[in-house]
Protein backbone atom coordinates (compact mmCIF):
# COMPACT_ATOMS: atom_id res chain seq x y z
CA UNK A 1 0.00 0.00 0.00
CA UNK A 2 1.37 3.42 -1.00
CA UNK A 3 1.10 5.34 2.28
CA UNK A 4 2.22 8.64 0.75
CA UNK A 5 -0.86 8.50 -1.49
CA UNK A 6 -3.07 8.85 1.58
CA UNK A 7 -0.85 10.64 4.07
CA UNK A 8 -0.99 13.80 1.98
CA UNK A 9 -4.76 13.96 2.59
CA UNK A 10 -4.27 14.66 6.33
CA UNK A 11 -3.52 18.34 7.02
CA UNK A 12 -2.11 17.76 10.51
CA UNK A 13 0.50 15.35 9.12
CA UNK A 14 1.70 17.89 6.58
CA UNK A 15 2.60 20.74 8.91
CA UNK A 16 6.10 21.84 9.86
CA UNK A 17 5.83 20.38 13.35
CA UNK A 18 3.73 17.34 12.47
CA UNK A 19 3.55 14.85 15.35
CA UNK A 20 4.31 11.16 15.18
CA UNK A 21 0.71 10.23 15.80
CA UNK A 22 0.21 6.84 17.46
CA UNK A 23 -3.14 7.40 19.19
CA UNK A 24 -5.59 6.30 16.50
CA UNK A 25 -7.32 3.76 18.75
CA UNK A 26 -8.59 6.79 20.66
CA UNK A 27 -9.19 9.23 17.82
CA UNK A 28 -8.23 8.96 14.17
CA UNK A 29 -7.05 11.94 12.15
CA UNK A 30 -9.31 13.46 9.48
CA UNK A 31 -8.52 13.71 5.78
CA UNK A 32 -9.20 16.91 3.89
CA UNK A 33 -12.08 15.22 2.08
CA UNK A 34 -14.00 14.81 5.35
CA UNK A 35 -13.22 18.37 6.45
CA UNK A 36 -14.37 19.70 3.07
CA UNK A 37 -17.66 17.78 3.18
CA UNK A 38 -18.46 19.24 6.60
CA UNK A 39 -17.55 22.76 5.49
CA UNK A 40 -19.59 22.37 2.33
CA UNK A 41 -22.70 21.79 4.42
CA UNK A 42 -22.09 24.93 6.49
CA UNK A 43 -21.17 27.14 3.54
CA UNK A 44 -23.51 25.91 0.79
CA UNK A 45 -26.66 24.38 2.26
CA UNK A 46 -26.82 24.95 6.05
CA UNK A 47 -30.49 24.06 6.36
CA UNK A 48 -32.57 21.42 8.15
CA UNK A 49 -33.41 18.15 6.47
CA UNK A 50 -36.70 16.29 6.24
CA UNK A 51 -38.89 19.29 7.02
CA UNK A 52 -38.79 22.21 4.59
CA UNK A 53 -39.40 21.87 0.86
CA UNK A 54 -36.87 24.39 -0.47
CA UNK A 55 -33.89 23.20 -2.48
CA UNK A 56 -31.34 23.57 0.33
CA UNK A 57 -33.45 21.38 2.59
CA UNK A 58 -33.73 18.72 -0.11
CA UNK A 59 -29.96 18.84 -0.52
CA UNK A 60 -29.51 18.26 3.22
CA UNK A 61 -31.91 15.32 3.18
CA UNK A 62 -30.16 13.80 0.19
CA UNK A 63 -26.72 14.17 1.79
CA UNK A 64 -27.98 12.79 5.09
CA UNK A 65 -29.49 9.68 3.51
CA UNK A 66 -26.51 9.12 1.22
CA UNK A 67 -24.34 9.15 4.34
CA UNK A 68 -26.63 6.56 5.93
CA UNK A 69 -26.13 4.35 2.89
CA UNK A 70 -22.36 4.73 3.14
CA UNK A 71 -22.49 3.56 6.75
CA UNK A 72 -24.74 0.68 5.70
CA UNK A 73 -22.06 -0.51 3.29
CA UNK A 74 -19.29 0.01 5.85
CA UNK A 75 -21.14 -2.33 8.22
CA UNK A 76 -22.29 -4.79 5.58
CA UNK A 77 -25.99 -4.21 6.33
CA UNK A 78 -28.69 -4.93 3.75
CA UNK A 79 -31.00 -1.94 4.29
CA UNK A 80 -30.51 1.72 5.12
CA UNK A 81 -33.53 1.41 7.39
CA UNK A 82 -31.33 -0.75 9.66
CA UNK A 83 -28.88 2.10 10.32
CA UNK A 84 -29.65 4.65 13.04
CA UNK A 85 -27.51 7.78 13.41
CA UNK A 86 -26.19 8.23 16.96
CA UNK A 87 -23.61 10.38 18.69
CA UNK A 88 -21.19 7.50 19.23
CA UNK A 89 -20.88 3.82 20.14
CA UNK A 90 -21.80 4.53 23.75
CA UNK A 91 -25.14 6.03 22.78
CA UNK A 92 -25.91 3.10 20.52
CA UNK A 93 -25.19 0.62 23.31
CA UNK A 94 -27.44 2.58 25.66
CA UNK A 95 -30.27 2.76 23.12
CA UNK A 96 -30.33 -1.03 23.06
CA UNK A 97 -29.86 -1.42 26.83
CA UNK A 98 -32.79 0.88 27.57
CA UNK A 99 -35.00 -0.21 24.68
CA UNK A 100 -35.07 -4.00 25.06
CA UNK A 101 -37.54 -3.93 27.94
CA UNK A 102 -35.29 -5.91 30.27
CA UNK A 103 -36.94 -6.77 33.59
CA UNK A 104 -35.85 -7.67 37.07
CA UNK A 105 -33.98 -10.98 37.03
CA UNK A 106 -33.18 -10.92 33.30
CA UNK A 107 -29.53 -11.83 32.76
CA UNK A 108 -27.07 -9.90 30.57
CA UNK A 109 -23.61 -11.30 29.83
CA UNK A 110 -20.42 -9.56 28.67
CA UNK A 111 -16.79 -10.56 28.34
CA UNK A 112 -14.33 -9.45 31.01
CA UNK A 113 -12.45 -7.05 28.72
CA UNK A 114 -15.09 -4.50 27.81
CA UNK A 115 -15.00 -0.75 27.29
CA UNK A 116 -17.00 1.19 29.89
CA UNK A 117 -19.69 1.70 27.23
CA UNK A 118 -20.45 -2.00 27.62
CA UNK A 119 -20.04 -2.23 31.39
CA UNK A 120 -21.55 0.86 33.00
CA UNK A 121 -24.96 0.63 31.23
CA UNK A 122 -25.43 -2.87 32.67
CA UNK A 123 -24.41 -1.78 36.16
CA UNK A 124 -26.92 1.05 35.76
CA UNK A 125 -29.65 -1.37 34.65
CA UNK A 126 -28.83 -3.68 37.55
CA UNK A 127 -29.10 -0.80 40.00
CA UNK A 128 -32.34 0.69 38.70
CA UNK A 129 -34.07 -2.20 36.90
CA UNK A 130 -32.82 -5.19 38.87
CA UNK A 131 -31.29 -7.06 35.94
CA UNK A 132 -28.62 -9.67 36.61
CA UNK A 133 -25.34 -8.53 35.03
CA UNK A 134 -22.65 -11.21 34.84
CA UNK A 135 -19.20 -11.38 33.28
CA UNK A 136 -17.94 -14.41 31.35
CA UNK A 137 -14.43 -15.16 32.69
CA UNK A 138 -11.53 -15.11 30.24
CA UNK A 139 -9.26 -18.00 29.26
CA UNK A 140 -5.53 -17.43 29.79
CA UNK A 141 -6.20 -13.81 30.74
CA UNK A 142 -6.75 -12.45 27.22
CA UNK A 143 -8.94 -14.88 25.28
CA UNK A 144 -12.70 -15.32 25.23
CA UNK A 145 -13.76 -18.68 26.67
CA UNK A 146 -16.58 -20.22 24.62
CA UNK A 147 -17.07 -23.04 27.13
CA UNK A 148 -17.42 -20.53 29.96
CA UNK A 149 -20.07 -18.75 27.89
CA UNK A 150 -22.05 -21.97 27.51
CA UNK A 151 -21.85 -22.54 31.26
CA UNK A 152 -23.02 -18.97 31.97
CA UNK A 153 -26.18 -19.24 29.88
CA UNK A 154 -29.43 -20.18 31.57
CA UNK A 155 -33.16 -19.69 31.00
CA UNK A 156 -32.98 -16.11 32.28
CA UNK A 157 -30.23 -15.01 29.88
CA UNK A 158 -31.67 -12.44 27.46
CA UNK A 159 -28.63 -10.71 25.95
CA UNK A 160 -24.95 -11.21 25.23
CA UNK A 161 -23.21 -7.84 24.77
CA UNK A 162 -19.72 -8.28 23.41
CA UNK A 163 -16.86 -6.18 22.08
CA UNK A 164 -15.70 -7.31 18.64
CA UNK A 165 -12.12 -6.05 18.90
CA UNK A 166 -10.57 -4.76 22.10
CA UNK A 167 -9.29 -1.20 22.30
CA UNK A 168 -7.02 -2.33 25.14
CA UNK A 169 -4.87 -4.84 23.28
CA UNK A 170 -6.33 -5.15 19.76
CA UNK A 171 -7.45 -8.75 20.24
CA UNK A 172 -10.53 -9.85 18.29
CA UNK A 173 -13.11 -12.09 19.95
CA UNK A 174 -14.61 -15.14 18.17
CA UNK A 175 -17.81 -13.18 17.64
CA UNK A 176 -19.34 -15.45 15.03
CA UNK A 177 -19.05 -18.46 17.35
CA UNK A 178 -20.42 -16.37 20.23
CA UNK A 179 -23.41 -15.30 18.16
CA UNK A 180 -24.16 -18.86 17.04
CA UNK A 181 -24.02 -20.18 20.61
CA UNK A 182 -26.33 -17.42 21.84
CA UNK A 183 -28.82 -17.66 18.98
CA UNK A 184 -29.10 -21.42 19.49
CA UNK A 185 -30.42 -20.55 22.97
CA UNK A 186 -32.69 -17.72 21.78
CA UNK A 187 -30.39 -15.01 23.18
CA UNK A 188 -29.91 -11.70 21.37
CA UNK A 189 -26.43 -10.30 20.73
CA UNK A 190 -25.30 -6.67 20.85
CA UNK A 191 -21.82 -5.93 19.49
CA UNK A 192 -19.45 -3.04 20.18
CA UNK A 193 -17.78 -2.71 16.78
CA UNK A 194 -16.02 0.62 17.40
CA UNK A 195 -12.52 -0.83 17.19
CA UNK A 196 -13.40 -3.32 14.46
CA UNK A 197 -15.13 -1.39 11.67
CA UNK A 198 -12.18 0.96 10.95
CA UNK A 199 -9.58 -1.81 10.74
CA UNK A 200 -11.10 -4.93 9.19
CA UNK A 201 -13.93 -5.94 6.92
CA UNK A 202 -17.20 -6.14 8.82
CA UNK A 203 -20.31 -7.96 7.63
CA UNK A 204 -23.17 -7.80 10.11
CA UNK A 205 -25.34 -10.00 7.88
CA UNK A 206 -22.74 -12.77 7.72
CA UNK A 207 -22.17 -12.52 11.47
CA UNK A 208 -25.97 -12.59 12.00
CA UNK A 209 -25.57 -10.13 14.89
CA UNK A 210 -28.74 -8.47 16.15
CA UNK A 211 -27.25 -5.06 16.96
CA UNK A 212 -23.86 -3.39 16.36
CA UNK A 213 -22.65 0.06 17.35
CA UNK A 214 -19.81 2.19 15.90
CA UNK A 215 -18.25 5.66 16.24
CA UNK A 216 -17.24 7.83 13.29
CA UNK A 217 -14.19 9.30 15.05
CA UNK A 218 -12.62 5.83 14.93
CA UNK A 219 -12.69 5.75 11.10
CA UNK A 220 -11.55 9.29 10.19
CA UNK A 221 -14.94 10.87 10.70
CA UNK A 222 -16.07 13.70 12.99
CA UNK A 223 -16.41 13.26 16.72
CA UNK A 224 -19.92 13.18 18.14
CA UNK A 225 -21.21 10.94 15.33
CA UNK A 226 -21.86 7.22 15.24
CA UNK A 227 -24.33 4.62 14.11
CA UNK A 228 -26.35 1.76 15.51
CA UNK A 229 -27.11 -1.19 13.25
CA UNK A 230 -30.07 -3.36 14.10
CA UNK A 231 -31.91 -6.07 12.23
CA UNK A 232 -35.05 -4.31 11.10
CA UNK A 233 -37.43 -6.50 13.09
CA UNK A 234 -35.28 -5.99 16.18
CA UNK A 235 -35.36 -2.22 15.71
CA UNK A 236 -39.15 -2.31 15.33
CA UNK A 237 -39.39 -4.00 18.73
CA UNK A 238 -36.89 -1.67 20.41
CA UNK A 239 -38.46 1.12 22.47
CA UNK A 240 -36.92 4.54 21.68
CA UNK A 241 -35.15 6.18 24.62
CA UNK A 242 -36.36 9.66 23.70
CA UNK A 243 -38.91 10.94 21.24
CA UNK A 244 -40.20 14.24 19.89
CA UNK A 245 -39.70 16.15 16.67
CA UNK A 246 -38.91 14.00 13.63
CA UNK A 247 -39.97 10.77 15.35
CA UNK A 248 -43.73 10.84 14.79
CA UNK A 249 -46.23 10.54 11.95
CA UNK A 250 -48.67 12.66 13.94
CA UNK A 251 -49.54 13.64 17.51
CA UNK A 252 -52.56 14.98 19.37
CA UNK A 253 -53.21 15.77 23.01
CA UNK A 254 -54.55 12.22 23.36
CA UNK A 255 -52.06 10.07 21.43
CA UNK A 256 -49.12 9.87 19.04
CA UNK A 257 -47.93 7.56 16.26
CA UNK A 258 -44.23 6.88 15.86
CA UNK A 259 -42.51 6.72 12.51
CA UNK A 260 -40.87 3.40 11.61
CA UNK A 261 -37.13 2.86 12.17
CA UNK A 262 -34.74 4.50 11.87
CA UNK A 263 -36.61 7.82 12.16
CA UNK A 264 -38.26 6.93 15.49
CA UNK A 265 -34.77 6.82 17.10
CA UNK A 266 -33.51 10.12 15.66
CA UNK A 267 -35.32 12.73 17.73
CA UNK A 268 -35.00 16.40 16.87
CA UNK A 269 -32.81 18.16 14.36
CA UNK A 270 -29.77 16.03 13.57
CA UNK A 271 -26.09 16.80 13.23
CA UNK A 272 -26.33 16.96 9.46
CA UNK A 273 -22.77 18.13 8.93
CA UNK A 274 -21.51 15.36 11.20
CA UNK A 275 -23.56 12.70 9.43
CA UNK A 276 -22.37 13.87 6.01
CA UNK A 277 -18.79 13.92 7.28
CA UNK A 278 -19.21 10.40 8.67
CA UNK A 279 -20.50 9.22 5.31
CA UNK A 280 -17.52 10.76 3.55
CA UNK A 281 -15.18 9.10 6.05
CA UNK A 282 -16.82 5.71 5.47
CA UNK A 283 -16.36 6.10 1.72
CA UNK A 284 -12.75 7.14 2.24
CA UNK A 285 -11.95 4.11 4.43
CA UNK A 286 -13.65 1.73 2.02
CA UNK A 287 -11.61 3.32 -0.76
CA UNK A 288 -8.36 2.62 1.07
CA UNK A 289 -9.59 -0.92 1.68
CA UNK A 290 -9.78 -2.45 5.13
CA UNK A 291 -7.93 -5.57 4.01
CA UNK A 292 -5.05 -3.25 3.07
CA UNK A 293 -5.39 -1.39 6.38
CA UNK A 294 -5.27 -4.60 8.41
CA UNK A 295 -2.20 -5.89 6.56
CA UNK A 296 -0.40 -2.57 6.96
CA UNK A 297 -1.16 -2.35 10.69
CA UNK A 298 0.05 -5.90 11.31
CA UNK A 299 3.24 -5.23 9.35
CA UNK A 300 4.06 -2.09 11.33
CA UNK A 301 3.07 -3.59 14.68
CA UNK A 302 5.32 -6.57 13.97
CA UNK A 303 8.24 -4.16 13.60
CA UNK A 304 7.20 -2.14 16.65
CA UNK A 305 6.60 -5.13 18.91
CA UNK A 306 9.74 -6.90 17.75
CA UNK A 307 11.87 -3.93 18.73
CA UNK A 308 10.02 -3.42 22.02
CA UNK A 309 10.41 -7.07 23.02
CA UNK A 310 14.19 -6.73 22.71
CA UNK A 311 14.28 -3.89 25.23
CA UNK A 312 14.84 -4.74 28.86
CA UNK A 313 12.20 -3.17 31.10
CA UNK A 314 9.32 -3.34 28.60
CA UNK A 315 6.17 -5.36 29.31
CA UNK A 316 3.54 -5.73 26.57
CA UNK A 317 -0.05 -6.33 27.64
CA UNK A 318 -1.99 -8.66 25.38
CA UNK A 319 -1.49 -11.81 23.29
CA UNK A 320 2.13 -12.69 22.52
CA UNK A 321 1.25 -13.26 18.86
CA UNK A 322 1.42 -9.76 17.37
CA UNK A 323 -0.97 -10.75 14.56
CA UNK A 324 -3.67 -11.06 17.24
CA UNK A 325 -3.17 -7.46 18.38
CA UNK A 326 -3.87 -5.61 15.14
CA UNK A 327 -2.36 -2.14 15.28
CA UNK A 328 -2.36 -1.82 19.09
CA UNK A 329 0.51 -2.22 21.56
CA UNK A 330 -0.25 -1.58 25.23
CA UNK A 331 2.84 -1.55 27.39
CA UNK A 332 4.52 -0.52 30.62
CA UNK A 333 8.11 0.52 31.30
CA UNK A 334 9.95 -0.36 34.48
CA UNK A 335 10.35 2.69 36.67
CA UNK A 336 7.89 4.81 34.69
CA UNK A 337 4.33 5.84 35.49
CA UNK A 338 2.18 5.41 32.39
CA UNK A 339 1.14 9.06 32.34
CA UNK A 340 4.78 10.08 32.61
CA UNK A 341 5.57 7.87 29.61
CA UNK A 342 2.97 9.61 27.45
CA UNK A 343 3.95 13.10 28.63
CA UNK A 344 7.66 12.45 28.11
CA UNK A 345 7.12 11.11 24.60
CA UNK A 346 5.02 14.15 23.74
CA UNK A 347 7.24 16.81 25.28
CA UNK A 348 10.61 15.43 24.22
CA UNK A 349 9.94 13.53 20.99
CA UNK A 350 6.65 14.94 19.62
CA UNK A 351 5.15 11.45 19.74
CA UNK A 352 1.46 11.08 20.65
CA UNK A 353 0.33 7.96 22.55
CA UNK A 354 -2.37 7.38 25.14
CA UNK A 355 -1.96 6.43 28.79
CA UNK A 356 -4.26 5.20 31.53
CA UNK A 357 -6.92 2.49 31.62
CA UNK A 358 -8.34 3.26 28.16
CA UNK A 359 -11.93 3.12 29.49
CA UNK A 360 -11.40 -0.56 30.34
CA UNK A 361 -11.24 0.11 34.07
CA UNK A 362 -12.89 -3.17 35.08
CA UNK A 363 -10.19 -5.30 33.44
CA UNK A 364 -7.31 -3.32 34.94
CA UNK A 365 -8.88 -3.10 38.39
CA UNK A 366 -9.60 -6.83 38.49
CA UNK A 367 -5.92 -7.51 37.88
CA UNK A 368 -4.44 -4.81 40.07
CA UNK A 369 -2.83 -2.99 37.15
CA UNK A 370 -2.75 0.81 37.22
CA UNK A 371 -2.92 1.16 33.44
CA UNK A 372 -0.66 1.13 30.41
CA UNK A 373 0.71 3.38 27.74
CA UNK A 374 -0.75 2.50 24.34
CA UNK A 375 0.66 3.01 20.87
CA UNK A 376 -1.90 2.49 18.11
CA UNK A 377 -1.19 2.46 14.39
CA UNK A 378 -3.36 3.33 11.41
CA UNK A 379 -2.91 3.27 7.66
CA UNK A 380 -1.37 6.76 7.53
CA UNK A 381 1.63 5.73 9.66
CA UNK A 382 5.03 5.07 8.10
CA UNK A 383 7.59 2.51 9.24
CA UNK A 384 9.66 5.51 10.32
CA UNK A 385 6.93 6.40 12.81
CA UNK A 386 7.29 3.13 14.70
CA UNK A 387 11.08 3.24 14.50
CA UNK A 388 11.15 6.75 15.96
CA UNK A 389 8.79 5.58 18.69
CA UNK A 390 10.83 2.54 19.65
CA UNK A 391 14.06 4.57 19.50
CA UNK A 392 12.49 7.04 21.92
CA UNK A 393 11.43 4.24 24.29
CA UNK A 394 14.94 2.80 24.22
CA UNK A 395 16.34 6.25 24.95
CA UNK A 396 13.96 6.64 27.91
CA UNK A 397 14.99 3.30 29.38
CA UNK A 398 18.69 3.98 28.98
CA UNK A 399 18.43 7.47 30.46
Amino acid sequence: MDISKYRGDFPVLNTKDAPTYLDSACMTLRPQQVIDSIMEYYTKYPACGGRSVHRMSWQVTEGFEMARDSLRRLLGAEKTSEVVFTRNTTEGMNLVANGLGLKKGDKVLTSDKEHNSNVVPWHHMAKYKGIDYQVVPAKDNYYFDLEALKESIDSKTKLMSIIHTSNLDGHTNPVKDIIEICHDKGIKVLMDAAQAAPHKELDVVDLDVDFASVSAHKFCGPSGMGALYGKYNELKNLVPSYVGGSTVVNATYEEYELLPPPACFEAGLQDYAGAIGAGTAAEYIMGVGRVNIQEHETKLNTILSGRMENLEGVSIIGPEDVSKRGGITSFTLDGWDTTEIAMHLDENYNIAVRSGMHCVHSWFNSRGIDGTARASIYFYNYEDDVRMFTDAVEDMLSG
